[in-house]
């Protein structure tokens, strides 16, 4: 224990914390400026320039949408294990930020095999990247270093910062310069995240973190290839092949077959999703009976987040839509740029919202979970239902004032507060140790499962027209009329919750 201390002493440190979360906390802050610069962007360049052509653009946009957002996420669960197993963090970290910053360049040809090959490279990328950024931070602090938690504040507030700023610049390029220019602006960010990275290790601030793993995979060879060459060939490679699913966005079977209006990558989800469901089932009945409530628990929380995420992550789609259709920006921003709204609220409200939770636990009135899931959803449907009645608002051209989209913006990223950092703190509580890295997985592809929900949605809210300037009272009706049902099943959700909640608890035993 002295030993690990004394280690700990002679490692450089800034403001308290090893200097090498400052490292990573800006190269996480570029890598989240590129990623989110680029979702900025991704409905409007798909609606105006790839499916332009398109009655049916806005369908066709709601697909390929919900297609990348499913994969960007699910590739998280792969690439973290091949990290697990051969690559280690480092080599991960670099092989996703070389794939996605090449994604961002080629989005800015205009071209739709570029396109499609664009956000491939991105969705490989950051199935490499993503995990082990975040993973790379545990491993600056021994066990049980109270510095910890706040270390990771700190981390997650460069991932807002960057979510925050790259809308606002790279929404401003593509309207003044165009879309090339902002996308490519999201590919200099995430170049510039990859050099902050190189440069802690150079400056030797993460000592021999983030290696392979000894048992030596790397350089083990398969069909006469040594992992580490094998591994960026086969990534690559797979580019052509996720490419090929993306672009594949049209329902598979025909219109009242068998497959509905599912596309591939809707099918695949769906089998996957069936079986999870299927395996989680089989290890709830062979749990003890303890096991077995905090593991039912850990599954209806997984899916109320599925819930919330869904809706939430409707504001790179169908909310950028409507701002830009339907919204009275006035000069404040751009359809593009309100994208950043969520990132902003974030940043005003992180700290009051922890503060409360540290006031409440102090007077031993600290809600439990089941109570923050549950206002977390309101505060959700809140936030839609603002959305609903904005068309009470609107002027004789069909737009909305900019508060409404404000406030919204306001309402559900208190509903996040409530939710996301206490959801993954109680997915290590309630799982056995035997299956918690399984459990991670399954909390993480909730996201991914989140964005078939985002498609699904868009797909209903979907405009048929080959007018670019297609807005006002147009379409008004058609979103209006959407966030109200959103709000009902939001609202909806989080009473159950409210209602089940002292069932919930119970299940919870010890676990707050």
């Amino acid at each position: 224990m002295e030993k690990d201390l004394n280690t700990e002493l002679k490692e450089p440190t800034m403001f308290g914390h090893p200097k090498g979360l400052f490292y990573l906390f800006f190269a996480e802050m570029w890598e989240r400026f590129s990623f989110y610069g680029m979702r900025a962007l991704l409905t409007l360049y798909m609606v105006e320039v790839i499916f332009e052509a398109l009655s049916d653009r806005d369908y066709a946009t709601a697909a390929v949408y919900a297609s990348y957002g499913s994969l960007v996420y699910a590739s998280t669960v792969i690439g973290g294990r091949i990290s697990d197993k051969i690559l280690g963090m480092r080599n991960s970290i670099f092989l996703g930020g070389i794939l996605m910053s090449l994604g961002h360049f080629v989005l800015a040809i205009e071209h739709n095999i570029a396109f499609f090959l664009a956000l491939s490279l991105i969705i490989v990328g950051n199935g490499f990247f993503k995990p082990n950024i975040s993973t790379f931070v545990g491993t600056l602090y021994q066990d049980g270093d109270p510095r910890k938690d706040s270390g990771f504040t700190i981390f997650y507030m460069g991932i807002n910062i960057g979510g925050w700023i790259a809308p606002l610049l790279c929404g401003w390029l593509a309207v003044s310069y165009g879309w090339h220019y902002g996308f490519a602006l999201a590919g200099f960010g995430m170049l510039s995240g990859l050099i902050f990275f190189w440069t802690g290790i150079r400056n030797g601030v993460f000592g021999d973190r983030g290696m392979p793993p000894v048992s030596g995979e790397i350089d083990q060879k398969v069909l006469g290839i040594k992992n580490r060459y094998l591994i960026p060939l086969l990534s690559v490679l797979t580019v052509p092949v996720v490419a090929y699913l993306l672009s594949s966005y049209k329902p598979f079977g025909s219109e009242g077959g068998f497959f509905g209006d599912q596309n591939i990558v809707n099918i695949i989800f769906k089998i996957i999703g069936v079986s999870i469901l299927g395996y989680l089932a089989y290890i709830i009945f062979q749990s003890t009976k303890e096991e077995r409530g905090k593991l039912i628990v850990a599954v209806l929380i997984t899916v109320f987040m599925t819930i919330f995420w869904g809706f939430h992550e409707l504001s790179g789609s169908v909310i950028t839509l409507f701002a830009a259709r339907n919204i009275d920006l006035g000069g404040i921003m751009t359809a593009s740029q309100t994208n950043s709204l969520n990132s902003m609220w974030i940043i005003i409200l992180a700290i009051p919202i922890s503060l409360l939770w540290t006031f409440l636990s102090k007077k031993n009135l600290n809600p439990r979970t089941p109570f923050k899931f549950g206002m977390g959803l309101l505060f959700a449907g809140l936030s839609f239902y603002i959305l609903h009645i904005s068309k009470n608002s609107a002027n004789e051209a069909g737009l909305v004032p900019f508060a409404y989209l404000l406030l919204m913006y306001f309402l559900i990223s208190i509903g996040e507060l409530f939710m996301s950092p206490v959801g993954l703190s109680k997915i290590t509580d309630l799982s056995p140790k035997r299956i918690v890295a399984f459990m991670m997985g399954v909390w993480f592809l909730s996201s991914a499962f989140a964005f078939q929900v985002v498609g699904f949605i868009g797909k209903q809210l979907a405009i048929e027209s080959t007018d670019k300037n297609i807005g006002g009272f147009e379409t008004l009706e058609v979103y209006t009329d959407g966030f109200l049902l959103i709000a009902m099943y939001s609202v909806g959700a989080g009473l159950l919750i409210l209602i089940a909640s002292p069932f919930i608890k119970k299940l919870m035993g010890d676990i707050h």
